[in-house]
């Protein structure tokens, strides 16, 4: 399987990137250069660049018109939801959640993620692929960026067999405090169906969480790319005043998988996620 190659999630990862960062630079309806440019531009294959574009069609960041080329799409209506003051912590969900790593390195974090970190783009990041599954099935693709600084001599082998936000702060004095995510409907490409085990564009959930600690400085930024027919959104909206409920112990914080805060901490919020059965 081609995803399985070193290096060829990271290759895709960077392409969509540098096609992301053209179409955050735009206003829409603009214009984006060809695939044929984008292959000279990137130095990739056509294969890479069309896979990256078919992508951000999917995703509504892109639109395709016959004769005439690619163009940013309109933007997309966003509703936040905003919690009140009460805390949800994140119970252990069902199901044994476990990894598979796809690829682990240290780069450049390159424009795009440079920004979003806050951070120059020739400074370092660690970057980590994993599969997560549940029970042995594939759930979710999971795409982390990390300040290099933050994490001296981070392993592989450390990664997978603790909590980072727990690392982060017993080994490194790092505390993270706010995390800001945004959830949206996409489809799966060929490459990430293989990997998840479903038909080539199945649905799925686009998750891109940006964590930043209790000075405001961004820590990690994630996108992660679960499965639409196995992972559901739940979120209780409060209407008014109302007696004191005890927390709901089902399910985990969308997008954050159970385990990832190790120490417990409550997080404000009252929308969970939880995992539909097989079949």
């Amino acid at each position: 399987m081609d995803a399985d190659v070193p290096g060829t999630v990271l290759k895709r990862e960077r392409t969509r990137d540098a096609v992301l960062e053209l179409i955050e630079s735009r206003s829409p309806g603009d214009a984006i250069p060809s695939e044929r440019a984008l292959c000279a531009l990137l130095g990739v294959s056509r294969p890479t660049v069309r896979a990256a574009v078919d992508e951000l069609v999917a995703a509504g960041l892109l639109v395709r018109e016959h004769g005439r080329g690619m163009f940013v799409a309109p933007a997309k209506i966003t509703q936040e939801l905003v919690a009140g003051d009460r805390a949800l912590s994140v119970p252990q969900a069902a199901g044994a959640w476990s990894s598979r790593l796809l690829e682990f390195t240290t780069l450049q974090a390159g424009a795009r993620v440079g920004r979003k970190l806050r951070m120059s783009p020739a400074a370092e990041i660690v970057y980590v692929a994993r599969l997560r599954l549940v029970d042995g099935a594939p759930m979710a693709i999971e795409h982390l960026h990390i300040r290099a600084e933050l994490v001296p001599g981070l392993s592989a082998q450390e990664l997978e067999s603790g909590d980072l936000y727990e690392h982060l702060r017993a080994t490194h004095g790092v505390h993270v405090h706010e995390a800001v995510q945004a959830i949206e409907p996409t489809v799966v490409t060929r490459a990430e169906a293989g990997l998840l085990d479903v038909p080539e564009l199945s649905p799925a959930l686009l998750f891109e969480r940006l964590t930043s600690d209790t000075t405001g400085r961004p820590v990690e930024y994630v996108h992660s790319l679960y499965r639409g027919d196995r992972y559901r959104i739940v979120s209780r909206l409060a209407l008014g005043p109302a007696a004191e409920v005890a927390p709901d112990l089902e399910g985990h914080h969308p997008g954050i998988p159970p385990g990832d805060f190790a120490h417990g901490d409550a997080i404000a919020s009252s929308t969970r996620g939880d995992i539909q059965a097989a079949g």
